[in-house]
């Protein structure tokens, strides 16, 4: 009677022993997600200024303008012998809406895209995408162009980073994104 019992007692050791080293194994390498230290990072990038400027207009006084003076209308247009064929004048220089970010790479690993956003009373009324090659620790001072539907900005404007390419092909998302509203943009 003991035979059977201690052929029962190898048999359950052959049945267990697999199901135990199965539970203790860890899955295939395909399985497992491996995520990078500078992908982890919760401020990869430190942003030190957002700026969005406005179009604005200035009159320049740098060169001269064709005159115009009708002939036989008296001297309320002024005459053509006592101020010439030009007079000096102010001219109108218009600059373009634009949006000026200076950050920092606070990763170990260089970047090569970085897509913003100009979040204004928790909207996202903008973006901007820089592409180059940004060094670790390195300050990066750009300005892009702005489209000037979004101006007057009532708020105080911050730039955050939405999304980051990186030099060896790992991507990191912004994890604290602002809530899409589709009700603040016009229909296409």
């Amino acid at each position: 009677m003991n035979r059977p019992l201690t052929i029962s007692a190898v048999a359950l050791s052959f049945v267990v022993a697999p199901a135990v080293a199965w539970s203790q194994t860890s899955p295939p390498m395909e399985m497992q997600k491996v995520e990078a230290p500078h992908v982890a990072i919760s401020e990869p990038i430190k942003v030190s200024n957002c700026e969005p400027k406005p179009p604005e207009t200035t009159w320049v006084g740098t060169g001269f303008a064709p005159a115009y003076y009708p002939v036989g209308v008296g001297p309320y247009w002024g005459w053509g012998s006592v101020y010439g064929p030009s007079y000096y004048s102010a001219r109108p220089v218009t600059s373009n809406a634009s949006l000026g970010i200076d950050y920092h790479n606070n990763t170990n690993v260089v970047m090569k895209q970085v897509e913003f956003g100009l979040v204004v009373n928790g909207n996202l009324v903008a973006e901007a995408r820089d592409v180059g090659t940004f060094s670790p620790g390195a300050e990066i001072k750009h300005v892009f162009g702005l489209n000037p539907g979004i101006f007057p900005i009532r708020g105080l404007p911050h730039c955050v980073p939405l999304k980051i390419t990186f030099d060896n092909g790992t991507k990191w998302k912004n994890p604290h994104l602002p809530a899409l509203r589709r009700q603040i943009y016009g229909h296409p």
